[in-house]
């Protein structure tokens, strides 16, 4: 049954994360109404999936999906840093040449600095996939499959099992997570030897192999009326710059609280994304770790990707 909103947001907390004091304020606000989970409910689920939310942020830009109000009111999509940060909470400023602007964008290096971003109303990170010692360098490849509305997750499961097979046939290693949504992203590391459009270029690639090899099932069709409503679009452009995604253990934004989660590839065949919550992932991490905890071991070429790019005459 939900918890029903207090009439107060109640007094101000503090907590100890590791070296840190994190002031939290209105603990007792409630974010997600149709569970009456409060704004301290999301910073102690950040709190106890720590070690994977940091290393799924380290050192990268990230965008922050506010809600001031709870998910009843505005979403502020906010890349500077909200005012009032402590000096412990570290930035990278980053260029954006279409606005002709600047900002400083939340560099995560610790627990604490997440907890205070949610004690800013944040209830969503969505980094960047470069790092901040070479912000126009991508080290992180992702591979979104994004169904479209008459898609089924089936088909999802079928897609996700052409993308394990491209992958191997690589020699490339691939983490899998939920979306959060009704889709799946599956995560490379690679080296930071090419830039954002050379990056695109190589998922471009990748996405017509698997497009080739499931032409019933896939789409790379860019503009949305090529796309056909029942099959799966392997999003490429989520390489381009300044182009985000929720992190592994990023909640979302929707009433039932849901995370993008890392599984197994062996779950893929019947995992539920929506049983991942707020609720249920805390418990989940206490007894399988990060499942992404090894995912820096190893940074990927892109070289054969570049290589079918060329084959097939992709723009640079």
């Amino acid at each position: 049954m939900a918890k029903k909103a207090d009439a107060g947001a109640g007094s101000p907390v503090e907590l100890s994360v590791g070296e840190r004091t994190v002031r939290v304020s209105s603990p007792d606000r409630v974010y997600f109404p149709a569970h009456g989970w409060t704004k301290l409910d999301v910073v102690n689920y950040y709190l106890a999936v720590g070690d994977g939310i940091v290393r799924a942020l380290r050192e990268r830009p990230t965008m922050l999906h506010r809600f001031p109000k709870g998910l009843d009111g505005a979403k502020v999509h906010q890349k500077r840093l909200p005012k009032g940060a402590p000096d412990w909470v570290e930035t990278v400023e980053l260029w954006f040449p279409r606005y002709g602007l600047t900002a400083d964008e939340l560099c995560v290096t610790e627990l604490a600095q997440v907890a205070w971003a949610v004690q800013m109303s944040t209830v969503e990170f969505h980094p960047w996939n470069s790092r901040r010692g070479a912000v126009e360098q991508p080290d992180e490849w992702r591979i979104d499959l994004d169904p479209m509305p008459e898609c089924s997750f089936d088909r999802v499961r079928r897609v996700a099992a052409v993308v394990s097979e491209v992958l191997d046939e690589l020699g490339i290693v691939g983490y899998p997570k939920t979306s959060g949504g009704r889709g799946l992203h599956i995560y490379v590391r690679i080296r930071p030897d090419w830039g954002h459009g050379e990056v695109r270029r190589a998922a471009l690639a990748f996405a017509r192999e698997v497009e080739r090899r499931a032409p019933d099932e896939v789409t790379t069709a860019w503009w949305r009326k090529d796309r056909p409503d029942d099959v799966v679009f392997v999003d490429y452009n989520q390489k381009a710059r300044d182009h985000t995604i929720a992190s592994a253990y990023s909640l979302r934004g929707v009433p039932d609280g849901t995370v993008s989660t890392p599984i197994t590839w062996a779950e893929i065949t019947d995992v539920d994304p929506q049983a991942f919550t707020l609720a249920t992932v805390p418990a989940r991490f206490a007894e399988l770790g990060d499942l992404h905890a090894t995912i820096d071991d190893i940074h990927h070429g892109l070289e054969p990707l570049l290589e079918w790019a060329d084959r097939e005459g992709l723009p640079e």
